[in-house]
């Protein structure tokens, strides 16, 4: 598991590197069809981390509840 969280947390940096160089390269070019890329890029480049550190909470909880012993069965 620690193998699979080390190579996606990679891509995940790769991405962004990626991401970051495009929006460079988008905001040099003076073309209309780069200006939409340049709003597409720096869109993905906000949005991307904020939804992966969503799931990565939400894999926590979720964890977190598959973990705890169920404590309805003592109710009598």
């Amino acid at each position: 598991m620690q193998k699979l969280k080390r190579i996606l947390s990679l891509i995940g940096a790769l991405l962004l590197v990626v991401l970051y160089a495009c929006t460079l390269v988008f905001a040099l070019i003076g073309s209309p069809w780069s200006d939409l890329m340049l709003k597409a890029s720096t869109g993905a480049t906000i949005l991307i981390p904020v939804l992966l550190y969503g799931m990565i909470l939400m894999a926590r909880v979720l964890k977190k509840d598959r973990e705890r012993p169920d404590d309805s069965s003592d109710i009598k």
